[in-house]
């Protein structure tokens, strides 16, 4: 049993050895230890604070971001749509240039056409009266031969020419 119950001397020695090891503690280690742990408690504060402000600055960037992929959005759309505005207008005005061309095209063609038609009926005009005056020319020679028969051409044109 002398073993379980301490002894009163065994105590006193143990408590100096405490009191000793605590007044030591107290006057070098506990204001380096509370200093480092104060450190220790500013720099976890601080490092929240800044986990927050940076939680905060990243919602602001995602709400920034976000507020960007619209107006890019927006403005590819203005864009798609002023394109599409701008190949409209231009098909049209190629179909109307196409159509003017045409036209131009046919009035060319109907004047060459009616310039065509006119030279040919003066070509035949002209061949026709060759013709007349080739005729004309025989049937008088061989009429002219006769001295009779030119008395009574010029007779009968001076008649005709009364009568007008």
């Amino acid at each position: 049993m002398d073993l379980i119950t301490p002894n009163l001397g065994l105590i006193f020695w143990q408590l100096v050895v405490f009191l000793l090891v605590l007044f030591l503690l107290a006057k070098f280690a506990w204001k380096p230890i509370l200093t480092s742990l104060r450190e220790r408690e500013d720099s976890i504060e601080s490092a929240l604070r800044m986990a927050d402000q940076a939680k905060l600055e990243m919602q602001q960037l995602k709400a920034g971001n976000e507020k960007l992929l619209t107006e890019a959005r927006q403005e590819r759309d203005k864009i798609m749509q002023e394109a599409g505005q701008m190949a409209n207008q231009l098909i049209e005005q190629a179909k109307n240039k196409a159509t003017e061309e045409g036209s131009r095209m046919i009035m060319q063609a109907r004047e060459a056409i009616q310039n065509e038609k006119n030279s040919a009926l003066a070509e035949v005009k002209n061949t026709a009266a060759k013709l007349s005056i080739d005729i004309a020319e025989r049937i008088l020679r061989r009429e002219l031969t006769d001295p009779t028969a030119q008395q009574q051409l010029v007779n009968s044109y001076l008649q005709e020419v009364k009568l007008n």
